[in-house]
C-alpha cells in the first residue's frame, strides 16, 4: 500500500496567496465603506502596501477585484449556511439575516452597484460565484417556502420577493444612518432592523 505525501507549497506561492488574500480583504472593506464607484485600485494597493503594478499581477481590473471579493463573501455564506445547526425554518431565516446585518456593521459586506453592467457580467460569467448564489438561494428559498406553508410568512408574497428582501439587508443603508445618529448601539440597531424586516411596521 502506497501513501502519497501532501504536495509542499513553495514559499513564493504562499507569499503570493497571502498577498492576494490581503488584497481581497482590503477590497471587501473598502467596498463596504465606500462602494464600488468610489473605490479605486490605487487606494486598494496603497492600503495593502504594494505597488499598483503588483496588484495588477493578481487582478487585471477593478471589476475583477470586486468580483473576487464577492466570490469570497459568497463562499463564506455557503459555509455559514452549511454549518448552521438544525432549527425551524423561520429561525434559520432570522439567524441568517442577523448574521448578515452583523457583517454589514463590521464592514465585512461589500456594497456593489446593481446597475454596473461590466461588473454584473463578470459575476454572471464566474461559475464559482453563480454556483454559490444558486446554492445560497436554494437553501434560503426552501426555508422561505416552509415558513410560508406554516403561515409564518405571508403566503401571498412570491418566495422570490421575500428572498430579495432578505438579500437587500446586506446593503441596507438604515444601519449606517442609525449608527450615525449615535443614539443606539449596534445590538439595538440590529434588533430594530430585524423587527422591521420580520414583523413589519404595524403596531403590535
Amino acid at each position: 500500500m502506497t501513501s502519497t505525501l501532501p504536495t509542499k507549497v513553495s514559499f513564493k506561492t504562499q507569499m503570493l496567496q497571502a498577498r492576494e488574500d490581503a488584497i481581497i480583504q482590503t477590497a471587501s472593506r473598502l467596498l463596504a465603506e465606500k462602494g464600488f464607484e468610489a473605490m479605486t485600485v490605487d487606494e486598494v494597493a496603497a492600503s495593502v502596501g504594494i505597488a499598483k503594478a503588483s496588484l495588477y499581477k493578481h487582478f487585471s481590473s477593478k471589476e475583477d477585484l470586486a468580483a473576487a471579493a464577492m466570490v469570497r463573501v459568497m463562499q463564506r455564506a455557503q459555509t455559514y449556511l452549511r454549518d448552521l445547526p438544525p432549527q425551524a425554518p423561520m429561525d434559520q431565516l432570522r439567524t441568517v439575516a442577523r448574521w448578515t446585518l452583523e457583517l454589514k456593521l463590521r464592514g465585512e459586506m461589500p456594497s456593489l452597484p446593481s446597475q454596473n453592467s461590466t461588473l454584473r457580467a463578470k459575476l454572471v460569467a464566474d461559475p464559482v460565484y453563480m454556483d454559490g448564489l444558486i446554492d445560497v438561494s436554494d437553501r434560503l428559498g426552501a426555508w422561505i417556502e416552509a415558513a410560508q406553508a406554516k403561515g409564518l410568512i405571508n403566503p401571498a408574497l412570491p418566495a422570490i420577493a421575500v428572498l430579495y428582501t432578505l438579500y437587500a439587508r446586506a446593503c441596507d443603508p438604515v444601519l449606517e444612518f442609525l449608527r450615525m445618529g449615535g443614539q443606539h448601539d449596534d445590538a439595538q440597531i440590529i434588533d430594530m432592523v430585524m423587527s422591521s424586516c420580520f414583523e413589519g411596521l404595524g403596531a403590535r
